[in-house]
């Protein structure tokens, strides 16, 4: 399998990530295609503190189905009306609530999965979650789970999203249509990377695909990785 060569590619293309943005961290974007602040590249000391790890997870649950730049918004609209924290989620007017996520969509939603996710959060006391205990949280699937895992908790998990699996799927590596699991197995079994490495992979991965898989055809000048293309 091509994976580690296909990320050292991308690397060499995109440079550092820096993922996941934190709205309080001036930091600096790399590729300028979402947000321009909060990246850190080549620091992987975040989350620094337990209010940045609540963060990273409340943005991994409100950018379900959206972009990460109406994430942004909905996460300093909440700031402006509470500390993020899972206390204050939990205490926040529902109606206000509503109004301040509304940017990322499925409001309603998202503000029933984030009441969901405080409580969990505060039930954990600290303690890194169990992947399947997280997934037993309504509104936190597999993709929202090893999001969470990875980038809150710093746990080697790789996140397999709509990008990731139209780029594997052209380049023939995968097939579109496995499941979750499946696809995540045949990463981790055939990469050697550290969890800075994983990190890096996935938002590589969304920058790349941004590039070249946001529109069909996908792939169709994807002029980085068509050489791992299988014939």
């Amino acid at each position: 399998m091509a994976f580690n060569e296909i990320f050292k590619k991308l690397l060499d293309a995109y440079s550092y990530q820096g993922w996941w943005p934190i709205t309080d961290y001036e930091g600096e974007n790399p590729t300028k295609t979402g947000s321009t602040q909060g990246y850190h590249p080549k620091d992987y000391s975040f989350p620094r503190n337990s209010s940045e790890q609540f963060e990273i997870i409340v943005g991994a649950v409100l950018t379900q189905n959206t972009s990460w730049p109406q994430v942004e918004k909905s996460i300093v609209n909440l700031k402006k009306l509470i500390n993020l924290n899972p206390l204050e989620i939990l205490d926040l007017d529902e109606d206000e609530f509503k109004a301040a996520i509304r940017p990322s969509g499925y409001f309603n939603q998202k503000y029933e999965y984030l009441r969901n996710i405080s409580e969990f959060y505060i039930s954990l006391e600290g303690q890194v979650p169990e992947r399947k205990d997280l997934l037993s949280v309504k509104g936190v699937g597999p993709e929202t789970a090893d999001s969470i895992l990875l980038y809150a908790y710093s746990e080697k998990e790789f996140v397999v999203d709509a990008y990731a699996r139209r780029i594997f799927s052209y380049l023939g590596l995968i097939n579109e249509k496995d499941s979750y699991n499946k696809i995540k197995k045949l990463f981790e079994d055939n990469f050697d990377g550290d969890v800075n490495d994983y990190q890096e992979y996935h938002a590589l991965i969304v920058e790349h695909a941004k590039n070249h898989y946001f529109k069909k055809p996908y792939g169709a000048n994807d002029n980085i990785l068509n050489n791992f293309k299988v014939k």
